[in-house]
């Protein structure tokens, strides 16, 4: 990945969570930008999101964020408008990072758990 690629990457993730934080997270809401990739030719911007909604459905928070996508990237435009020629079209996805590591966890005590196997039962003394 390039050098420009990487940078924006981390300009986008930057001004885009101040944007959410301030203006598109529902109340009792806690939502973080886990990930911002870029494709080379930068026009493409793949957002991950990672949403904390006590009580209530997540799905509906990344359903506001979709909703109101070009507003949001109208107001990333406003803050990283002398930085970039065009700026990249945003597409948000929900982070399942953490929902990953706690299956691979669960998966690994379950082997752990298991009753140990002979190793080979055909070794002459």
């Amino acid at each position: 990945m390039s050098l420009r690629v990487e940078r924006l990457g981390a300009l986008l993730k930057k001004d885009l969570a101040e944007i959410i934080q301030k203006d598109y997270q529902p109340d009792g809401t806690f939502v973080t930008i886990t990930n911002v990739r870029v494709t080379p030719d930068l026009s493409i911007a793949k957002v991950y999101l990672s949403v904390f909604a006590p009580g209530r459905d997540e799905q509906v928070v990344y359903e506001f964020i979709d909703e109101h996508v070009p507003s949001i990237r109208h107001k990333l435009a406003g803050k990283i408008k002398n930085q970039v020629r065009k700026i990249p079209e945003l597409h948000f996805y929900a982070d399942d990072t953490a929902e990953y590591v706690n299956k691979m966890e669960t998966l690994f005590k379950k082997v752990e758990e298991q009753p140990k196997a002979p190793l080979d039962d055909n070794e002459e003394e």
